[in-house]
């Protein structure tokens, strides 16, 4: 009897062993670098089931009552994650539960506008762009943040960044607007009250100099334009303004486009439009609060990224009509290349 007992016992533990190993510590090889992603609010089935297909754990049920027994059924996080090529299951569990997700780079370029962001932010990191573009238009969120406007446009500071996967849309906001103020100039406020401007109106300035200037050198020289115009109450006339308002744009500009009856329409309206067109980098900030002492009032592409600038209108139509010419001639050259 005693024999029989101490059988049972050992069996007993035997098995209480084994179930322990199976259940936490018998370890599984991935192949390594295997990436998962857990969505925001999903339960334990839902999760063993994403790991399961993709061979990170070998029996999903297994898994779930591992996640049980050790508590970490309700513990383990959202996101996205490169799994280490040999877990168990406990070990695998405590990683899910330590938030070390990885970090997707989001590139933002200079004069992106914010639903060109939006969509940016959707592509490389999951965000929700229609609840991104809520907020950047919730005037509420908008003085939260600080920022002089009644949205964020203009204030989402183009920059590589690293984010999450799936980081909510308010997170990625402010990452945007906190680096703006970090590299906004300290005496920028400052500058833009001897200006005669805001830093509102500063900030919209630098956003059409963004959409003019390709080539860097030409920051300050755009800017002297612009500010010469705006003190002599001329349109300032800014292609940049009318792509900002045509639906199918960017694209070349009709003269009804110029028409369009719109307060972002600088052919139509004098002085800056509302708010900024784009967002702006840090030069065409500089270069808004620190215009070029240049004499001129116009300037017009050459086709090669730099402009021409004149002082007089004469001076302007003759550049004007040079362009045309080079535009005219690269037409021609397109359709010979097309068999035309």
């Amino acid at each position: 009897m005693k024999k029989i007992v101490k059988f049972s016992l050992v069996f007993l533990l035997f098995a209480v062993v084994f179930a322990a190993y199976t259940i936490f510590f018998r370890p599984h090889y991935n192949g390594g670098g295997v990436t998962i992603f857990i969505p925001k609010g999903v339960g334990i089935g839902r999760i063993s089931q994403t790991l399961y297909q993709a061979d990170a754990i070998q029996n999903p049920n297994v898994f779930r009552i591992a996640a049980k027994l050790s508590g970490y059924e309700t513990k383990l996080q959202a996101g996205k994650f490169v799994l280490p090529p040999t877990l168990n299951n406990l070990q695998l569990l405590r990683f899910l539960n330590s938030s070390r997700q990885i970090e997707e780079k989001v590139t933002i370029p200079e004069g992106s506008t914010a639903r060109q962001i939006a969509g940016i932010l959707s592509r490389k990191a999951n965000v929700d762009s229609t609840k991104f573009i809520e907020l950047v238009f919730d005037s509420s969120f908008t003085a939260e943040v600080k920022v002089p406007a009644n949205n964020l446009e203009g204030y989402l500071y183009p920059e590589t960044y690293q984010m999450y996967w799936d980081i909510p849309p308010r997170e990625a906001a402010l990452i945007l607007v906190r680096q703006f103020f970090k590299e906004l100039p300290q005496n920028a406020q400052e500058k833009a009250e001897n200006l005669g401007y805001s830093l509102h109106e500063i900030i919209t300035l630098a956003s059409i100099i963004e959409g003019e200037a390709i080539l860097p050198t030409e920051h300050a020289t755009i800017a002297g334009v612009y500010h010469n115009r705006l003190k002599k109450r001329i349109r300032l006339q800014a292609d940049p303004t009318i792509q900002y308002i045509i639906p199918d744009g960017p694209r070349r500009l009709l003269n009804k486009d110029l028409r369009i009856d719109s307060p972002y329409n600088t052919y139509k309206y004098y002085g800056l439009p509302p708010g900024p067109i784009k967002n702006p980098g840090k030069e065409a900030i500089i270069a808004a609060l620190n215009p070029a002492n240049v004499p001129y009032l116009y300037f017009v592409a050459k086709g090669d990224g730099s402009h021409v600038f004149s002082t007089t209108l004469k001076q302007h139509n003759r550049a004007k009509r040079e362009f045309d010419k080079i535009r005219r001639h690269v037409a021609r050259q397109k359709k010979a290349a097309n068999g035309g």
